[in-house]
């Protein structure tokens, strides 16, 4: 596929909360950065107020940027990913 033909994708925090790369501490995290994701693949989770939130994907592609950090605060709007999509 052409660059040309792809295009980057940011994932946004919906809310602000607590940013988990992994679904516990002992298991490895969803995804790293160079991973193919799906349309709808978990990438992480985000803990408001002692809820779980999945963080899926918006469009297939690669994960090219992961700037937030595990297990860090976020804020509503903070990049979580950056995907590139073709």
């Amino acid at each position: 596929m052409a660059e040309a033909d792809k295009k980057r994708v940011e994932v946004r925090a919906k809310m602000s909360g607590v940013f988990y790369r992994k679904p516990s501490p002992e298991e490895p995290a969803y995804v790293e950065i160079g991973s193919v994701v799906k349309k709808k693949q978990v990438l992480a989770l985000l803990e408001t107020m002692k809820v779980f939130q999945k963080v899926k994907s918006p469009a297939g592609g690669e994960i090219v940027e992961i700037p937030a950090e595990d297990e860090a605060a976020v804020k509503d709007g903070d990049l979580m990913f950056v995907i590139e999509a073709g």
